[in-house]
């Protein structure tokens, strides 16, 4: 397996990714107990957080290389050509979940299906719902990470010029942010209320990967200064959180009897906009795994890592399954949600999202493997310009 996984790379944004793809897989399963484990439960911010974080910290590695040894056109087009592939990703992905979910309601008999995850819209207006899908203006549940990721794209791919200049980049996005929460500016949607991952919100978390992750020519990355008072702080910060969300699940009377405007402000902990506090808690996170967790940690390239690590690496195949294996599980689980089934939906699905990470990863190899060998290939002497 060791031979899948692309060195060069900073392992520990792979096995994070990794679990992250992990944890969404397991969180859109109702009642999975698996879930009791996911971050969700510990933590302000959950797996869609840490995904957004570790891609801009993976495009800001990525692209800015690219960047400064091509120029901004160049890098942009490579992001954009990166957009073409999410949007037609995304496309597939709606066609494929719709399906399933449809067929799914009407043989189990289960409208509700189509409720909880909004795709009564398809029913009653099918033609103008497949439109408005391909604008990205209709985002059914569980459709819509991949939409952020593309509009977070185009966004970077306009900024890149700002990479070189950190903390320009760094203030211009959290004053957008600032502003976006202020005025409550969010991206139109077909069915009403904007986006629910607001893209001009979200942005700032995803600019705090890339300006930790960019490294301008000549010096290393960003370096994040140890500090004993900044680990006691993040500490003081995530410890409470977890305290206050295991309330929040197991709990919640316990919530309602705190005095003062503690409980209103937890209710006001918003996904769709990137509460400060989501954004706080995946930021502390982050300073304690690079705190703790060193880039050269053995533990990264060890057995047990590995699969998570590939996972990591072959994020959007891994993603597009886990989406459509997540609906299987959540029928298999209401069927039984005995231990036996809890630990076959979630073992089986681990293996298969695994099994999608290897063959993706050997295809992606035989790809980059025959395209080494055509470049190297000698021209034929009638062809060769440098023949006499």
């Amino acid at each position: 397996m060791q031979h899948l996984i692309r060195g060069a790379r900073d392992l520990r944004a792979d096995i994070f990714r990794g679990v992250a793809l992990w944890f969404i897989f397991i969180n859109h399963i109702p009642g999975n107990w698996a879930g009791w484990f996911t971050t969700r439960n510990y933590s302000f911010a959950d797996a869609t957080e840490v995904f957004v974080f570790l891609a801009g910290y993976a495009g800001g590695i990525a692209y800015g290389k690219l960047m400064e040894r091509e120029g901004w056109f160049f890098a942009a087009s490579r992001v954009i050509g990166r957009v073409g592939t999410l949007y037609v990703a995304h496309i597939f992905l709606f066609v494929v979940f719709t399906a399933q979910v449809g067929f799914s309601a009407a043989t189990l008999d289960r409208a509700i299906y189509l409720d909880e995850l909004e795709m009564d819209p398809l029913g009653s207006d099918p033609y103008t719902a497949m439109l408005m899908a391909l604008l990205l203006l209709y985002q059914p549940a569980f459709l819509n990470i991949l939409p952020l990721y593309i509009v977070l794209l185009l966004l970077f791919a306009l900024a890149l010029p700002l990479i070189g200049r950190p903390w320009l980049l760094l203030g211009l996005s959290f004053a957008l942010y600032v502003l976006v929460r202020a005025l409550g500016i969010n991206l139109p949607s077909w069915t009403g209320g904007g986006w629910f991952f607001n893209p001009l919100a979200w942005q700032l978390l995803f600019v705090c990967g890339v300006v930790i992750g960019y490294a301008p020519p000549g010096r290393a990355a960003l370096a994040l200064p140890r500090r004993r008072w900044l680990i006691a702080l993040a500490l003081a910060f995530l410890i409470p959180s977890a305290a206050v969300m295991l309330a929040a699940w197991h709990a919640p009377q316990l919530l309602a009897e705190i005095p003062g405007p503690w409980t209103a402000l937890l209710q006001s902990v918003d996904k769709a906009g990137l509460h400060p506090l989501r954004l706080l808690s995946l930021l502390a996170m982050a300073y304690l795994v690079v705190c703790y967790v060193p880039r050269d940690a053995a533990w990264l390239r060890s057995s047990w890592a590995q699969p998570l690590v590939l996972m990591g690496q072959q994020a959007l195949p891994v993603f597009c399954v886990g989406i459509f294996l997540s609906f299987l599980g959540r029928i298999a689980l209401e069927k039984s949600d005995g231990f036996a089934m809890q630990a076959a939906v979630n073992i089986l699905g681990f293996l298969v999202l695994f099994g999608v990470a290897v063959i993706a990863a050997w295809y992606g190899q035989k790809v980059r493997g025959g395209r080494a060998a055509g470049a190297a290939q000698p021209l034929p002497a009638a062809m060769r310009t440098d023949t006499a």
